[in-house]
């Protein structure tokens, strides 16, 4: 079967486009006579649709907080984008630079994605509730040349030392008034709408993203320009993306599956995305569904319970136009697989995934297998998964051990390492994914846990070593240690067991203190929604937390 050929929802056999798939054919299949639109990501996700004939199409929808809506086609994000670029170039931006922003979902943040491509540079997201410490290490770390912000955000770069060239995304009257000496980005209007993309090699990276890990810092993860046809797959065969769609996927770019599946997915194939730069709420998530008429929706689990938990949501299938729904981040329950038909009038998949690798193992909407609730689904074709016991090697089904990639039998798997060797995920031809998983002889794949302490809190991915490093901050901590407790809206929050100094009596407004702090010094999203003060830590003889104790604790 070729990969050519057009199909409908779960028309195709998932068995035999899995054993049939070919990365050569899903190569020319996107890129058809043209190759080298591969070679840069801006080519793939805009360059390509002007040249052939798309360029009034419109790429993006973007509707701000006070509900304005602004339409931008590919013609547009092709000059404004070559603006921008000129303007990276005039910083001294040149391939293999890293260049970030931190915005919210906006047509600006878009436009320095694709101007950072086209100059063949990598682009960085900062998650605009990252504190100051979370931005420092990143920008030191990636070495990052340019940042693009606005005022909500510029204050949180006040601390750092040796900032980057910065540009303020305002108003020039604004930028005057604010105090700030930056740049601004209207400059960029002074350049030329004419800049030819620079061409790269398949493993050059386009995409400078951060993962967490359970010891030491955040790990960086480069994504290539390999992962585009793999992010193509995702897109194609598991949330069904047509050409007919009004997709959103509510997902915040600073993040992986915003990013790559917000963005760089949708565009690939020529197909519109929706940004809401409004903050979650479920009667503006109701009335954005309904006006603009979607009929594809990513999202996470917490997004899904929050519109049930609202009640608005009650018996609106009739008045939306869903016709599939996606969910990515953490596992989807019964209960929400149930209100969702019933409520949103629409399938919902469920689907895995890592910052590392992007999804590996899904639930596809249009493939045919066996997709029982409250299971991951199938490998996302191009993958070969197995489930490894302690000594590496690989269980039966129905044994619970670490999900990991066989390289060597996975043509769509892209990931070569993390970008400063801060962890070795490889053992001989596998790829260990850190996540326990069970396989069934249905031949699906059901989520157990963690190998190591990562906390999923509302999709999001912490690290316990980075909230426990900014608790001790405080000047009445001794010693802490975090863990995530189950959560019936966001499947877990962030719980810091905490040791006081000597003579330190606790208190709801040390509780408060150490709350803040978190919040403000790593991420709005990371600060723990529970304080207990202990007068000791379970260790190991070595001195090592034993985390595990204080989960089974609560």
């Amino acid at each position: 079967m070729s990969l050519t050929t057009t199909t409908s929802l779960n028309s195709i056999s998932y068995a035999e486009f899995y054993q049939q798939f070919d990365q050569q054919d899903l190569l020319k299949q996107i890129f058809q006579d043209h190759p080298e639109d591969a070679l840069n990501a801006y080519l793939a996700c805009c360059g390509r649709h002007v040249r052939n004939g798309l360029g009034d199409k419109v790429a993006l929808v973007h509707e701000d907080t006070k509900q304005k809506i602004t339409q931008l086609s590919f013609n547009e994000l092709d000059q404004r984008s070559a603006q921008v670029a000129n303007l990276l170039k005039a910083y001294g931006v040149k391939a293999g630079d890293r260049v970030a922003t931190m915005l919210p979902r906006t047509p600006e943040l878009l436009i320095v994605v694709l101007a950072t491509w086209r100059v063949g540079a990598i682009y960085q997201p900062l998650f605009t509730a990252f504190g100051v410490e979370s931005i420092a290490y990143r920008l030191d770390k990636a070495d990052t040349k340019v940042v693009f912000t606005n005022l909500d955000n510029r204050s949180k770069f006040d601390e750092i030392e040796n900032l980057p060239t910065m540009v303020l995304v305002e108003a020039q009257a604004a930028a005057d008034a604010s105090g700030y000496s930056d740049d601004i980005f209207a400059k960029a209007e002074q350049y030329s709408e004419v800049c030819e993309p620079v061409l790269l090699t398949p493993d050059a990276p386009f995409l400078q993203m951060f993962t967490s890990g359970t010891v030491g810092k955040s790990k960086g993860v480069s994504v290539p320009l390999a992962a585009l046809p793999t992010f193509y797959l995702y897109m194609r065969y598991a949330i069904d993306l047509q050409q007919t769609d009004h997709y959103w996927n509510m997902a915040d770019p600073g993040w992986a599956y915003g990013l790559y599946y917000a963005i760089t997915g949708p565009l690939l194939m020529g197909i519109t995305t929706y940004f809401n730069e409004m903050g979650f709420d479920a009667q503006n998530t109701l009335d954005f569904l309904v006006r603009h008429k979607i009929s594809n929706i990513a999202s996470s689990p917490t997004a899904f319970r929050m519109m049930k938990s609202s009640g608005v949501f009650e018996g609106v299938a009739e008045q939306l136009s869903l016709r599939v729904a996606n969910s990515a981040g953490e596992t989807l329950n019964t209960e929400v697989v149930g209100w969702v038909s019933e409520n949103l009038g629409c399938k919902v998949c469920d689907q895995y995934g890592q910052t590392e690798t992007g999804m590996t193992c899904c639930m596809h909407h249009a493939l045919q297998h066996e997709a029982p609730t409250g299971s991951m689904g199938m490998p996302l074709p191009g993958h070969k998964l197995v489930v490894l016991d302690a000594d590496m090697q690989p269980v039966e089904d129905g044994v619970q051990g670490q999900l990991a990639v066989v390289v060597s039998q996975s043509p769509a798997f892209y990931f070569n390492g993390y970008s400063w060797n801060e962890k070795q995920a490889f053992f001989d031809d596998y790829y260990l994914t850190g996540d326990v998983v069970e396989r069934h002889q249905d031949g699906t794949f059901w989520f157990a846990g963690r190998d190591d302490d990562i906390i999923i809190t509302a999709g999001y991915r912490i690290g316990p070593t980075d909230v426990e490093n900014c608790v001790m901050e405080h000047e009445a901590v001794a010693e802490s240690a975090a863990v995530g407790v189950p959560d019936e809206m966001r499947g877990h929050v962030i719980k810091s067991y905490v040791v006081l100094k000597e003579g330190i009596d606790g208190s709801e407004d040390l509780v408060n203190q150490i709350k803040s702090l978190v919040q403000k010094r790593l991420s709005a999203h990371a600060y723990p929604r529970y304080v207990e003060f202990v007068t000791a830590l379970p260790k190991t003889p070595s001195g090592k937390i034993q985390r595990f104790l204080l989960r089974q604790s609560n």
